[in-house]
C-alpha cells in the first residue's frame, strides 16, 4: 500500500492481478508497496509473508487463496457467534495445507484485525476453539461510518485513507482496487463484511464527504482519483492516520520521513493560534 521507508525498503514479488477492475478498467499503475513482510494479511507487504510458508510447490497466489478463504470461513462462522473449533477449520478450509496451518492461521489473524477490525482469540487456553473480538477504533463517535446493516466499515475507509496520504495526497481508483482485490475486496463482488464495495467507497464514503472523487482529466480509458473529503481533515489527521499505517507495518512513523514530516508540519499548524479573524467590537 506504501511507499518503501527509506530505512527498511524490502522487495516483495506481485501476485497475479485479477481482472475485474474498478470504474476507470485497465491501464492501471502498479500499486504502492510495503515494507512490512510479517504483518501483511492486511496490506500488500504482506505478501512477502504470505509466500513465507514453505510448502513445497504451492504458489504466492494459492497461499493468498488459502488466507482469504480461512478469512472468509471465520467471519461466517462468527456470524452465529459460536466458538469455530481449529478441528471445523482444518476440515472445511485448511484441507491439505495441514502442515503450515499455523502460518495461515497468524496471517489470517492479521488481515482479520488490520482489515475488518476483529481480533482471533482463543476461547480457553488449550480449547482449541477461537472467537472473533472487536477491536477496531473508529475515526468519529457516531455511528456514520457503517454500513447499511451496521457493520463497521472503519477499517476499510483507514486503509483507503492511508494509500491516498502515501501516494502523495491522491491515487488512482484503479490502484485502489489494484490493492483491496489482494485483501478479497473486489469492486465487482458482494462482500460479506462490506456489502458493495464500490458503492460503500465511491458513493456512500463520497457522500459522508470522507472522500473527494474525481474523473481525471484526459484518461482513455476514463479513470477516477479519490483525495481526502473535509470531513476527514477534521475528523482526523495526518499524523492519525501515519500512526495507524505504522501499526500495521509494526514499524515507527519516522520510517517514513517524508510522509512523517509532512503530518508533523500538519500537527504544528493546527496547535498554532488561529488569526485573521473578527476584530473586537468596541
Amino acid at each position: 500500500m506504501l511507499q518503501k521507508p527509506k530505512s527498511r525498503g524490502r522487495a516483495g514479488s506481485q501476485p497475479e492481478r485479477e481482472q475485474d477492475g474498478g470504474r476507470g478498467g485497465g491501464g492501471a499503475e502498479e500499486a504502492p508497496s510495503t515494507s512490512r513482510g510479517a504483518a501483511g494479511a492486511g496490506w500488500q507487504g504482506s505478501r512477502r509473508a504470505e509466500a513465507s510458508p514453505k510448502a513445497g510447490p504451492r504458489s504466492q497466489k494459492q497461499l493468498e487463496l488459502k488466507v482469504a478463504e480461512l478469512v472468509q470461513f471465520l467471519l461466517i462462522k462468527d456470524q452465529k457467534k459460536i466458538p469455530i473449533k481449529r478441528a471445523d477449520i482444518l476440515k472445511h478450509v485448511v484441507g491439505d495445507y495441514k502442515d503450515i496451518f499455523p502460518d495461515l492461521l497468524k496471517l489470517a489473524a492479521q488481515r482479520l484485525e488490520y482489515v475488518f477490525g476483529y481480533r482471533l482469540g482463543g476461547l480457553e487456553p488449550k480449547s482449541n476453539t477461537y472467537i472473533l473480538i472487536n477491536t477496531l477504533e473508529p475515526v468519529e463517535e457516531d455511528a456514520e461510518v457503517r454500513g447499511d446493516q451496521g457493520t463497521p466499515t472503519t477499517g476499510l475507509l483507514m486503509i483507503v485513507l492511508g494509500l491516498i496520504f502515501m501516494k502523495g495526497n491522491s491515487i488512482k481508483e484503479t490502484e485502489v482496487w489494484d490493492f483491496l482485490r489482494r485483501l478479497g475486496v473486489h469492486p465487482t463482488k458482494k462482500h460479506l463484511i462490506f456489502g458493495d464495495p464500490k458503492k460503500l467507497i465511491t458513493e456512500d464514503f463520497v457522500r459522508q464527504r470522507y472522500l473527494e472523487y474525481r474523473r481525471i482529466p484526459h484518461t482513455d480509458p476514463v479513470d477516477y482519483e479519490f483525495q481526502w473529503g473535509p470531513r476527514t481533515n477534521l475528523e482526523t489527521s495526518k499524523m492519525k492516520v501515519l500512526k495507524f499505517v505504522a501499526k500495521v507495518h509494526n514499524q515507527d512513523p519516522k520510517d517514513w520521513p517524508a510522509q512523517y514530516c509532512e503530518a508533523l508540519a500538519e500537527e504544528e499548524a493546527r496547535a498554532r493560534p488561529q488569526t485573521g479573524g473578527p476584530a473586537p467590537s468596541s
